[in-house]
């Protein structure tokens, strides 16, 4: 408390240009303002202000100090509203981006609720399997499946997600079940283009460790679900997410295969760029995307 008067005490003389002034605002004596800055000079080390009889100025150090003073008092004071009764309440547009499929089944579902919980943001949702630069196109957020990339990028995990070999009864009648992971390189595997991400491969657990495979055959795609849809038609084995083939798995029209290497669950996350100020539309999406996917049933009810 004692820090954040003097912050408040420092700010407010460098804009008044005044103790006296200041002091009259808070209805104290200008003694104790002046007390409040040599108590901040002196704990950072560094003189802010020039006092004297007649004006006071502010340093170098202490013009670049008000600026970060400033920004940290107007940050405080949109958090308390923010979470008073009848605070600010967020606006705007927001820029969402999804993979086609997640998105279709499981953020596209949640817009309408958000909108309506939030009548003053609008949305546009971008759904592609592609990794999108979210910052240079101008996107607020992004929902990613799998490993993230080391990066500049800041993120928020949602959920877990887990992935597994599928492939139709048909296929493996036709080609053998492969017993070890390096057994698909023999085999028709459906596999995204390369300019759609998932650059490491495919993940099986090893040894106790995590290795990655590249498999390949005829057939590539930019779009999840096309593979997906191959991989029912029995054109060879695909590496989906739980999410997206567990209905067809209890209805038989996929099987899962290298169970026993199965790598550990990733994550579902919410990555934004790194910015000092969020805006609170970002924030409450992230928060309302967390507490969907973290509700009781919600995995339950919908196929993963």
């Amino acid at each position: 408390m004692d820090r954040l008067k003097q912050i408040e005490s420092f700010v407010a003389v460098a804009t008044r240009g005044s103790l006296t002034a200041s002091a009259q605002a808070e209805g104290v004596a200008p003694a104790v303002i002046g007390r409040r800055i040599d108590a901040l000079e002196e704990r950072l080390g560094v003189r802010l202000l020039l006092r004297t009889t007649r004006r006071i100025t502010l340093t170098h150090e202490g013009s670049a100090f008000l600026e970060d003073c400033q920004r940290l008092l107007a940050e405080l004071a949109r958090a308390e509203a923010s979470v008073s009764a009848g605070g600010v309440k967020a606006s705007g547009h927001l820029r969402v981006t999804a993979p086609a499929g997640f998105g279709r089944r499981h953020v596209a579902p949640l817009v309408p609720g958000f909108v309506a919980a939030h009548p003053e943001v609008s949305l546009s949702l971008n759904l592609s399997d592609r990794v999108v630069d979210i910052v240079n196109e101008g996107f607020d957020c992004a929902v990613r499946v799998g490993d993230l990339p080391d990066s500049s990028l800041v993120s928020v995990r949602l959920a877990d997600n887990r992935r597994l070999c599928v492939a139709s009864p048909d296929y493996l009648a036709r080609a053998g079940v492969p017993g070890t992971p390096a057994e698909l390189m023999r085999h028709a595997c459906l596999t995204l283009s390369s300019d759609a991400g998932q650059s490491r491969g495919w993940a099986f657990s090893t040894g106790g460790a995590v290795t990655h495979l590249r498999p390949s055959g005829m057939l590539d795609c930019s779009d999840g679900q096309v593979l997906h849809d191959w991989c029912v038609q029995g054109l060879g084995i695909a590496w989906r997410s739980t999410w997206e083939v567990e209905d067809d798995l209890a209805q038989g029209r996929l099987q899962a295969v290298l169970q026993d290497y199965a790598a550990p669950a990733n994550g579902i996350y919410a990555v934004f760029p790194q910015r000092r100020h969020l805006p609170l539309r970002v924030r409450l999406w992230i928060d309302f995307l967390k507490h969907s996917y973290g509700a009781p049933g919600y995995w339950a009810g919908t196929p993963r």
